[in-house]
């Protein structure tokens, strides 16, 4: 498969009055903790929520009047969905999406809401795709796939040359990769520019295959990549995809995990007041956890920003708790007046926050003459916690737990 930076030039010209211009701004905090001048690109705010809209329109607006009057299918986990159902509805085409049934019930819905006829099938994308190929056979749709697509490759690499041309001078450049359209399109865009800039890119360790494909590893069997990452949760690799762009102009490729992710979501919105999703904050996480040579200057994109609102409270709070920012801890006292007292005391002078306290005299492994209290608290970091649990034993209390 073959994609140059010219096609990506058609395709900026073709986006320009149809996108959003996401903004591309130097993070203070970001900077300091990395070592780095860090640029955050807010893929997250383009339309549709994600950096997919790009790729969807130009391959949507490159097809031929009778491929438009018969209709596109796609099948995407939802970012990839709302992007192809926006364009069709831009196009006045009728659009199909197959999304797996483990989908977040928001993406499902936004991407009803831009028109498309959703159908919901698998338990994974890979799953979903092959429903969605089936489909395209039995009704003669055209399909629109995720990333290994020329088209789809040029939309997604028009975000390399905005980059540039925000920071001409930029040493590194942070990328997911899910299939691996998008960081096919910006490695080529940016090395047609400046060949010397690095391009570093990032997979969730729940499905690592192209990390495994590119640094010449065994293919781990994955039958369902669970992860908050789901938009870069792809079960096979696509060899193509690493041959016709990947080993030629990537750098390096790393994974993270789900709880590196999560602390990157916190960061992200803490710091940055911006709102990502997992897969759209996988890119930050591998630079705040792997230790990455960045140079002077990198950019990080933000690739996605919708996120479910069901689980952003347990991302967050997993993320605090792995900064030290909140803190569950449970004692074992003897069952006397005045414990509790002391240890909300030994808490005080820690100057620590209590959100929430439960006693438990009945659990196994109790005496009768004992009581578990756990405690919720507000700390600052992981030394801070240190300190409490110092405070708490030095009234007699014996710590059994803490996260």
């Amino acid at each position: 498969m073959k994609v140059s930076f010219a096609d990506i030039q058609k395709a900026r010209e073709l986006l320009k009055d149809i996108i959003c211009p996401t903004e591309m701004s130097h993070s203070i905090s970001a900077s300091n903790l990395l070592k780095s001048e860090v640029y955050l690109k807010f893929e997250n705010t383009q339309r549709t929520g994600s950096f997919k809209f790009r790729g969807a329109y130009n391959k949507i607006s490159n097809l031929t009047a009778d491929e438009k009057a018969r209709g596109v299918v796609a099948s995407s986990a939802g970012n990839h969905a709302q992007g192809v159902a926006l364009s069709a509805k831009l196009a006045g085409v009728k659009s199909t999406i197959v999304m797996p049934e483990t989908a977040s019930i928001s993406k499902a819905s936004a991407t009803r809401d831009y028109g498309a006829n959703v159908v919901l099938k698998g338990e994974i994308y890979d799953e979903a795709f092959e429903h969605a190929q089936k489909l395209e056979k039995e009704h003669g749709y055209t399909f629109v796939h995720p990333y290994q697509d020329p088209h789809v490759i040029a939309g997604q690499g028009t975000i390399g040359i905005e980059i540039l041309e925000k920071v001409p001078d930029l040493d590194t450049v942070i990328v997911p990769i899910g299939g691996g359209g998008l960081i096919s399109g910006v490695a080529l865009a940016v090395k047609a520019i400046n060949p010397k800039i690095r391009v570093i890119g990032v997979q969730s360790d729940r499905s690592p295959g192209m990390a495994h494909l590119y640094n010449k590893q065994p293919l781990s069997q994955v039958k369902r990549a669970a992860t908050i990452a789901d938009g870069i949760a792809i079960k096979n690799p696509s060899q193509v995809m690493l041959d016709s762009f990947i080993s030629k102009y990537v750098d390096q490729v790393v994974t993270v995990s789900d709880d590196e992710i999560a602390e990157a979501i916190v960061f992200l919105m803490e710091r940055a007041k911006t709102v990502a999703e997992g897969s759209g904050a996988a890119a930050m996480a591998a630079a705040m956890s792997r230790g990455l040579d960045l140079g002077k200057k990198t950019c990080v994109i933000i690739s996605g920003g919708n996120i479910d609102l069901n689980i952003v409270s347990k991302i967050i709070d997993r993320g605090q708790i792995l900064r030290g920012r909140l803190c569950e801890l449970s004692v074992i006292v003897d069952d006397l007046p005045g414990n509790l007292s002391r240890l909300t005391q030994a808490i005080a002078s820690q100057k620590a926050n209590i959100l929430e306290v439960r006693h438990d005299r009945v659990s196994k492994g109790l005496s009768l003459r004992e009581t578990r209290i756990d405690f919720v608290l507000e700390t600052t970091s992981i030394e801070h916690v240190e300190r409490i649990k110092r405070a708490l034993e030095e009234t007699g209390a014996k710590v059994i737990q803490s996260t």
